[in-house]
């Protein structure tokens, strides 16, 4: 949701560097950044990022290539209290709404196991849970897209055996330049969960980078707006 949907990351980004800048310091890069986002509650200015409200309005009355209509979910690692403040704005508030909070799968989920978040796949995992429970079939992991601005979510997304589509801060991109294959692989080396059998492989054709949701491009992925 951060950095994907709405635009915290860059008032966090905002804040600490004008601080930094004051004492002399050196900016913050995009690593440190996604360390630092849970602990920043004070987000009421949030708006959405350039293209969420299109798509979200836009699956919201989409069919798959069979003719089902598509299943909206959200998978995050905000906590529900932050989730509210981030929530605040009318236009932001307008955005969430595209997904039934029943579906959303929060930080802190009680349904999560302690220290399994991302780039652990269980966030993922129980999200599909949930919507599976309003499904009349079995949606399988292989049939969900993920979209994910952060390292640890993609990773998350192809361990949960998901297709992604990644979605960088400019500064983040930057900063994967060089690594962008492994990050959509999953194979960055960003946590020691091991199970190495659950990331995907270079270029296997499961996980694409765009540079804005903007930039999505439905027809790809078999998805019809009615």
């Amino acid at each position: 949701m951060d950095g994907l949907l709405i635009n915290s990351e860059d008032i966090i980004t905002d804040s600490i560097n004008r601080v930094l800048e004051k004492y002399g310091r050196p900016a913050i890069t995009g690593s440190i950044r996604a360390q630092i986002m849970d602990i920043y509650q004070n987000f009421p200015n949030c708006k959405p990022m350039p293209g969420s409200e299109k798509l979200l309005s836009a699956l919201g009355h989409a069919r798959n290539i069979n003719g089902e209509p598509i299943l909206l979910g959200l998978a995050s690692s905000t906590k529900t209290e932050s989730f509210d403040l981030k929530a605040t704005q009318p236009e932001t508030k307008r955005l969430l709404d595209h997904i039934h909070p029943d579906r959303r799968v929060l930080g802190g989920d009680p349904r999560l196991r302690q220290g399994r978040g991302k780039p652990a796949p269980d966030t993922y995992l129980l999200a599909l849970q949930v919507l599976n429970s309003d499904s009349q079939k079995p949606i399988m992991p292989n049939e969900c897209l993920v979209f994910e601005d952060s390292v640890t979510g993609v990773e998350a997304g192809r361990r949960a055996g998901m297709r992604v589509i990644w979605v960088p801060h400019p500064d983040v991109a930057k900063e994967y330049e060089s690594r962008k294959e492994d990050v959509l692989a999953g194979r960055c080396g960003t946590s020691n969960l091991g199970e190495e059998w659950q990331l995907g492989e270079v270029d296997d054709g499961w996980a694409e980078c765009i540079s804005s949701l903007e930039a999505f491009d439905f027809k790809k992925y078999g998805i019809s707006i009615i």
